[in-house]
C-alpha cells in the first residue's frame, strides 16, 4: 500500500491511498517514484543495529534472552538421552527425511531465497523480493558473524567425535555449538514467517527448519543444545531484520512533481 501527500503552490492538499503497487500520482503529476532502500544499505544498517542491539538492552529484552539460555541448558539436560536414540534408532524414513532435510541448513536455504527474490522480480512483488533481502541478511549476520564465533569461542566437540556431552576446549577449533546449519534454517525460516501471515507458511517455514535440526542430530553432527542455541539464534537474527528493515522500508520520501502548465510541487510517499 502507498500512502501519498501531494501539495500543489496554490495550498491544496490532496490524500490518495493506492492500494496497488502502481507510482503514486496527483491527477496528471509527474513524478519521481519513491525509491526502497538499496540492498547495501540495508546490509549495513542491519550490521549496526541488530548486532549492536544488545548495547542496549533494557529489562524485558534481558529477560528474554534469559529465558533462551535456560532452554538451552534445558536441552542440554537432554543431550547424552537424543544422542544414544540417536545412534541406536535407524529406518528408512528417519535416514531418508535427515537427507532430503539437511540441506536446507546450506545451500537450499540460498536457493529458497533465491527463489522468493527471483519470483518478485518476475511478478513485482515488494513482499517477496524482500524475504529474498532480509533472508540473505539474517544469514549473514547469524550465520557468517555470531554462530562462528560462538562456535570457535566455545570449543565444543561434535557427538561422533567423543562419547561425552560436554567435551569443551575454549578456542580449539572444535565446532558443534551451536549448530549453523540449524542457525541458517531458522534465519530463513523466521524471515519467510515474519513476513506472511498465512499459518501454513509459518508452519512449513518453521517445520521445515525443525527437519534440519533434526536431520544433525540423526546424522551425529550435533547435540539437541547445539541446535536449539542455533535455532535462537537464527530465529532472533531473522526477526530482528526483517523489523528493522521493515522500518527502513517505511521512511518518508519526497519527491518533486511536475503539475498542469509545469507547475512545480512536492509529494512525502509513505510506502508499506
Amino acid at each position: 500500500m502507498k500512502i501519498t501527500w501531494c501539495r500543489r503552490p496554490a495550498g491544496v492538499l490532496f490524500l490518495l491511498v493506492l492500494l496497488t503497487h502502481s507510482t503514486a500520482s496527483c491527477g496528471q503529476e509527474t513524478g519521481q517514484e519513491a525509491k526502497p532502500p538499496s540492498f547495501p544499505h540495508l546490509v549495513l544498517i542491519d550490521l549496526r543495529d541488530v548486532l549492536g542491539a544488545p548495547l542496549s538492552w533494557r529489562g524485558p529484552q534481558w529477560e528474554r534472552f534469559s529465558f533462551a539460555v535456560a532452554g538451552v541448558g534445558a536441552a542440554a539436560l537432554l543431550d547424552r538421552t537424543v544422542r544414544d536414540a540417536e545412534r541406536r534408532d535407524h529406518n528408512h524414513v528417519t535416514d531418508q527425511v535427515a537427507k532430503d532435510f539437511e540441506s536446507f541448513g546450506t545451500a537450499g536455504a540460498l536457493g529458497v531465497l533465491g527463489s522468493f527474490y527471483l519470483v518478485g522480480l518476475v511478478r513485482d512483488d515488494a513482499r517477496a523480493r524482500s524475504v529474498g533481502e532480509d533472508g540473505v541478511i539474517a544469514s549473514l549476520i547469524s550465520g557468517v558473524i555470531v554462530t562462528p564465533v560462538l562456535k570457535f569461542a566455545v570449543g565444543r566437540k561434535r557427538p561422533r567425535d567423543t562419547d561425552k556431552t560436554f567435551d569443551v576446549k575454549l578456542f580449539s577449533g572444535a565446532s558443534s555449538f551451536p549448530s549453523g546449519h540449524a542457525t541458517e534454517a531458522f534465519a530463513v525460516a523466521s524471515v519467510i514467517a515474519t513476513r506472511y501471515d498465512s499459518g501454513w507458511v509459518k508452519g512449513v517455514a518453521y517445520g521445515s527448519a525443525a527437519l534440519v535440526g533434526f536431520a544433525r542430530v540423526h546424522h551425529q553432527a550435533h547435540f539437541l543444545s547445539d541446535v536449539t542455541a542455533g535455532a535462537l539464534i537464527g530465529t532472533a537474527v531473522g526477526r530482528a531484520v526483517v523489523h528493522r528493515n521493515g522500518e527502513e522500508r517505511r521512511r518518508l520520501t519526497v519527491a518533486p512533481l511536475l503539475g498542469p502548465h509545469d507547475q512545480p510541487g512536492m509529494a512525502v510517499v509513505l510506502s508499506f
